[in-house]
């Protein structure tokens, strides 16, 4: 099941989504729709079957955002969280091998259209931040045995 948790910045990304695909996708692909019907034949109508396909693509998604944005709870920053990683927190790590990630905390809602830094709280590697403090060291389960890394620094701002 998935964590109900997005950031503001990830909420108003998923408005923007189904404001666009409502008022603006959606009567584009009406459109075309309409015409192509009106060229006659349309079992052979390649056209009028893709459009078509396309506005059941656009529907399922607008029924899926209408329902998901009333399901989900904004978390906002609060200066309580300074010093410790919660959710929306920017995490910078390091492991044994002097690789280095700066990763996002944020809502499973949030990974899919966001950078490549966002991860979601669902995940081991954020379960395994969760609470912790910068000098931390924090073990992460993998398919491929133990993960350590070490936490360099936690913010919550982009820079």
């Amino acid at each position: 099941m998935k964590t109900n948790l997005i950031t503001r910045e990830g909420y108003r990304k998923l408005q923007q989504e189904l404001h666009y695909l409502w008022k603006e996708y959606r009567p584009e692909i009406t459109k075309k729709v309409a015409w192509a019907a009106s060229l006659g034949d349309r079992s052979e109508n390649a056209d009028y079957k893709e459009n078509k396909r396309l506005l059941r693509q656009i529907d399922s998604r607008v029924r899926y955002l209408t329902k998901r944005l009333d399901s989900l709870k904004i978390v906002d920053y609060s200066p309580e969280q300074d010093g410790k990683v919660f959710f929306g927190a920017w995490v910078e790590i390091e492991n044994g091998e002097e690789e280095r990630l700066k990763l996002r905390i944020v809502g499973p809602d949030e990974i899919y259209r966001s950078e490549k830094s966002y991860i979601s709280i669902d995940s081991p590697m954020a379960r395994a931040l969760l609470k912790k403090e910068e000098g931390d060291e924090v073990t992460v389960k993998t398919p491929n045995g133990a993960a350590h890394w070490y936490i360099l620094r936690i913010h919550y701002s982009p820079s």
